[in-house]
C-alpha cells in the first residue's frame, strides 16, 4: 500500500518544462509513480486539485547552521516550502572549527540561545542534527572565515606555509566527511585579510570532489566589477565552478554597473567556465551592524575591534573613511537596526541609524559606537541599498537561482526575536506572488526550476529537485492565486499563505497550514544518493 497520493494537481516537475496535471505516490521517502496512477491505496489521499505540486524548494544560500540546533522544526522555511537548505554560506560555517574559535562561539550561543557546541568536525556536526532530527534536509559548505579564524585568528596577513597547510588540511577533512564545497565571505573580517593567491590555493582542494566555491565577494558596490572578475579568476586558476552569492549591485551610485557584471559572467560561461549565481527578492541586505566600518577595524577578536573604536584617533580616520565612501545625506536613513542583543537597547530595534542617535541624543557616528559596545558587537542591522530593477534583470538571468540568504526562525522560542530581515519567512512565496503571478518576471515554470532543479543539479543532489519517479519525496502544493509573504522590514514574524503542504522525505511536515512537528530531514552529504 501506498503511504501518500497527490491526485490531480497541477504538476511542474522541476526541470523547467511545461506543466501537467497528474496523480504522484508516494512509498516510504521516495515517489512510487508519477502521472497516471491507476487503482493504488493509500495511507493518506490529498486532493491536489486547483493548486500547484512542485518539488520541495532548495534554499541554496542559507545561514541555519546553529538555529537548526536551536529549533530544529525549522518553522520559516519549511512553511516556506523549503525541504532543503544548504548552509555554512558567506564563509562562516559550523564546521569544521578548531577549538579555540568554537568556544568563543558557544559563548555567545550559550549567553543568548543556551546552546552548547559538542562539535568541531564536519561529521561531528552532522551526528548533532541526526541525533536531534531535523524537519528539514540539510548540507553544509564548508567556511573560509571559520577556517581562517580557527588558524590565524583575525589577523590581517597572508598565511605562512604551515596554516595554509592546516586549513587545507582541515578542507579535506572537511570535504571527506560529506561537506558540499567551500564558501568564502570577502567582505567580513578575517577573509577579507587574504589574498586571491590563499583563495586559489584552498579551491585546488575541490577539485578532486568536483564541487563549488561560493562568494560572497569583495565587494558589492562600488568595486563590484572587480569583485566578479576576481571570483571568476579564482574559479578558472583552480578549475572548479564558483556560485556568486546574492548577486547585487549596492548603492544607487553603483547601479548602472549591472550591464559589466553581466559581461563578465556571460563571457565566462561561453568560454566554458562554470559560473552561476543566487540572489533574494529584496532590495535590502541584512548582516553586522560594524559593516558600516571600513575592513581594518575589523582585525582581530570583536574584543579588539570595540578597544580600537574607544581611541579618539581611530575614530576621526573611521568617520573620514566611512563619509567618503558615503557622501549621500539619506545614507543613515537607508539603514535600521534589526536586532539588539542587551534589554536596554530593544526600543532600537526596526529603527533608523539617524533615529537611533536621536533617541539617544548623540551623534550618528558615537551611537553606533556605543552601541557595539553595549551589544558586545552582536547588534544586526537591514541596509537598503539595491535596485528593484536590477533585482528582475538578475533573476531573469537562466544561471540565478531563488535563496534567502537567511537563518531559519518562528514565531515562538528562542528565535522568535528581533525585527530580521522579512527573507527569513518570504523569501520564496514572494518570489511566487510578486514576480511571477504579479509582475510576471518569470513564469512558473522557470521560478520553480529555480528553486528545485537547478540548485539540486548544482549542489549534486542526486534525486533531488524533481518530481519523477524514485525521487526523493520532497514536496510542496501551492495555491496559485493566494500564494504570498506576509512578512514586513517592520512586522518580519509571519508566515506565509497559500502553501498548505510540505512533504519532506515522504513525510507530511506542512499539513494544511500547520507544522506537525514532523523531523524527517536527512543531513545531505557530498555523493548521497
Amino acid at each position: 500500500m501506498l503511504d501518500l497520493l497527490i491526485e490531480e494537481a497541477e504538476i511542474f516537475d522541476g526541470t523547467g518544462k511545461p506543466s501537467f496535471t497528474g496523480s504522484v505516490a508516494v512509498h516510504k521517502d521516495r515517489m512510487e509513480a508519477v502521472g497516471k496512477v491507476e487503482n493504488s491505496k493509500a495511507r493518506r489521499v490529498i486532493d491536489g486539485r486547483g493548486l500547484i505540486l512542485a518539488p520541495g524548494f532548495i534554499d541554496v544560500h542559507s545561514h541555519s547552521d546553529y538555529h537548526l540546533c536551536i529549533w530544529p522544526r525549522a518553522d520559516s522555511k519549511v512553511r516556506q516550502g523549503v525541504t532543503t537548505e544548504i548552509g555554512g554560506n558567506c564563509g562562516y560555517a559550523a564546521a569544521p572549527i578548531l577549538d579555540s574559535l568554537a568556544r568563543e562561539r558557544e559563548k555567545s550561543f550559550k549567553k543568548y540561545y543556551g546552546l552548547s557546541l559538542p562539535w568541531l568536525s564536519v561529521s561531528e556536526y552532522f551526528h548533532k542534527l541526526e541525533s536531534q532530527k531535523i524537519s528539514v534536509n540539510f548540507g553544509l559548505l564548508v567556511g573560509h572565515n571559520t577556517l581562517r579564524a580557527s588558524v590565524m585568528n583575525g589577523d590581517n596577513r597572508p598565511p605562512n606555509e604551515a596554516e595554509l597547510q592546516k586549513m587545507q588540511q582541515l578542507l579535506k577533512q572537511g570535504m571527506e566527511e560529506g561537506a558540499l564545497g567551500l564558501s568564502t565571505g570577502l567582505i567580513y573580517s578575517p577573509a577579507c585579510f587574504s589574498t586571491s593567491e590563499e583563495m586559489v590555493a584552498l579551491a585546488k582542494v575541490l577539485r578532486p570532489y568536483r564541487s563549488l566555491m561560493a562568494f560572497h565577494m569583495r565587494s558589492e558596490g562600488k568595486k563590484v566589477v572587480e569583485a566578479v572578475a576576481e571570483a571568476i579568476e579564482i574559479g578558472r586558476k583552480a578549475q572548479i565552478g564558483i556560485q556568486i552569492s546574492h548577486l547585487k549591485t549596492s548603492g544607487p551610485q553603483n547601479w548602472s554597473k549591472i550591464d559589466p557584471v553581466f559581461d563578465l559572467i556571460e563571457e565566462a560561461r561561453n568560454q566554458g567556465h562554470d559560473v552561476q549565481a543566487d540572489r533574494y527578492p529584496y532590495t535590502a541586505s541584512y548582516t553586522g551592524l560594524s559593516a558600516v566600518f571600513p575592513e581594518w577595524v575589523l582585525e582581530g577578536t570583536k574584543t579588539e575591534m570595540l578597544t580600537r573604536l574607544r581611541d579618539s584617533m581611530v575614530r576621526k580616520r573611521i568617520e573620514r573613511e566611512v563619509l567618503l565612501d558615503h557622501p549621500e545625506p539619506d545614507y543613515w536613513d537607508r539603514i535600521r537596526i534589526a536586532q539588539s542583543f542587551n534589554p536596554k537597547n530593544k526600543d532600537l530595534e526596526g529603527l533608523t541609524l539617524r533615529e537611533c542617535a536621536q533617541r539617544r541624543n548623540q551623534e550618528v557616528f558615537e551611537a553606533i559606537y556605543s552601541i557595539l559596545e553595549e551589544e558586545e558587537a552582536q547588534t544586526t542591522a537591514i541596509y537598503f541599498t539595491m535596485s528593484e530593477e536590477n533585482f528582475c534583470r538578475i533573476i531573469s538571468k537562466d544561471y540565478c537561482f531563488v535563496a534567502s540568504d537567511a537563518a531559519l526562525r518562528a514565531t515562538e522560542g528562542p528565535l522568535f526575536e528581533g525585527k530580521p530581515h522579512p527573507r527569513a519567512y518570504g523569501t520564496f512565496p514572494r518570489m511566487l506572488s510578486e514576480y511571477v503571478r504579479k509582475k510576471k518576471v518569470v513564469d512558473w515554470s522557470q521560478a520553480i526550476q529555480k528553486m528545485t532543479g537547478g540548485p539540486a543539479r548544482r549542489f549534486h543532489l542526486k534525486n533531488r529537485g524533481v518530481i519523477q519517479k524514485g525521487a526523493y519525496a520532497d514536496l510542496v502544493l501551492i495555491d496559485p492565486s493566494k500564494v504570498e509573504d506576509k512578512a514586513t522590514y517592520i512586522q518580519p514574524h509571519q508566515y506565509p499563505v497559500g502553501i498548505p503542504y510540505v512533504i519532506v522525505n515522504g513525510v507530511v511536515t506542512i499539513d494544511q497550514n500547520e507544522h506537525t512537528s514532523a523531523m524527517a530531514g536527512h543531513v545531505l552529504r557530498r555523493k548521497e544518493g
